[in-house]
């Protein structure tokens, strides 16, 4: 195995999607769990970001996170079924090509657990230029377990927004 496939090598920025942390009244849990897995898998985490719940607050971050960046922007909170949950709703408004694929395997071990808390997942999942998007839980447990599941796939899918042709 190349030392690449062990520890990949890609540049990211976490997106956190909560009122509550916006207004400095709950603490960004996700976010921290997020970016210790994302080192310790040997990505860069090169930006750290909040912004309020909400559809245009969503797509306004995601559009500032991606100006002149190739790599991943992961986001926290925001996809369940609370009435200020937008972040699926947000990421669509400037995505150029939703990755079902990614968010059906995060459900799917997610539903593995036997709580079947995946099903209720509306996040979503996409490439914006050479950027991958994708959205996980508010939770720590959830984003962190979200992530792991796409992790081994981020340095080929990255490698392909970027022009890559390993073919």
């Amino acid at each position: 195995m190349s030392e690449t496939s062990k520890s990949p090598a890609f540049n990211a920025k976490v997106l956190t999607v909560s009122d509550g942390v916006v207004e400095g009244v709950r603490e960004d849990k996700s976010g921290d769990a997020l970016v210790t897995r994302l080192e310790a898998a040997g990505a860069t985490v090169v930006e750290r970001s909040v912004t309020a719940d909400g559809v245009d607050h969503v797509a306004h971050a995601l559009r500032n996170l991606s100006r002149s960046f190739a790599g991943l922007i992961i986001t926290t909170g925001g996809t369940g079924f609370g009435p200020r949950d937008c972040t699926p709703e947000g990421t669509r408004a400037v995505i150029d090509a939703e990755a079902p694929g990614l968010v059906e395997a995060i459900r799917r071990v997610s539903d593995e657990g036997g709580r079947g808390f995946g099903m209720l997942s509306r996040a979503v999942a996409g490439a914006l230029g050479q950027c991958l998007i994708v959205n996980t839980p508010g939770s720590s447990s959830g984003a962190v377990e979200a992530l792991e599941v796409i992790l081994p796939v981020l340095p080929h899918a990255l490698d392909l927004l970027a022009g890559g042709h390993p073919h």
